[in-house]
Order: structure tokens, then C-alpha cells, then sequence
């Protein structure tokens, strides 16, 4: 039996949904994968359970470098 990891890669690009993946902690491996109207991100942990987090919206264009820097200087550690 294989992990839920490589049984939801196979599923994704079956479906021919792009992805990419991330290792942002020792224990999981998220992918993220955008989609029409949303993003989402998929943690898949080590014992093979998920959590799926859900990003939604209308993709409007919101501004430009003046965003990047708000962004930026809002998120500082």
C-alpha cells in the first residue's frame, strides 16, 4: 500500500491539475495547487492524514508594486 501522498499526486495529475510542492516543516509536505477562483494547500503529514486549507476569490487585480511593499511591510518579522 502506498502513501496518501503519492495516491494524491497520481490523482492530481491524472487530472491534470498543476502543482507544486513545499516541505515547510519536518513532518509534512504541502502541495499547493491553484485553481480557478481559489488556491488551496494541502498538508500531508507523515502518518498520512491531511488538512486542506482553502484560499478563495474573485482574482481581481488589486494594484501593483505599491501592494508588494504594503505586503511586505506588513509581514516583517
Amino acid at each position: 500500500m502506498s502513501h496518501p501522498l503519492f495516491k494524491l499526486l497520481a490523482r492530481l495529475d491524472l487530472a491534470k491539475i498543476r502543482y507544486s510542492l513545499g516541505r515547510h516543516q519536518a513532518d509534512t509536505v504541502m502541495i499547493a495547487m491553484t485553481l480557478v477562483g481559489e488556491r488551496a494547500e494541502v498538508l500531508i503529514f507523515a502518518d498520512g492524514h491531511m488538512e486542506v486549507s482553502r484560499f478563495l476569490g474573485d482574482e481581481s487585480v488589486v494594484g501593483g508594486a505599491e501592494v508588494v511593499d504594503r505586503l511586505i511591510a506588513d509581514n516583517r518579522e
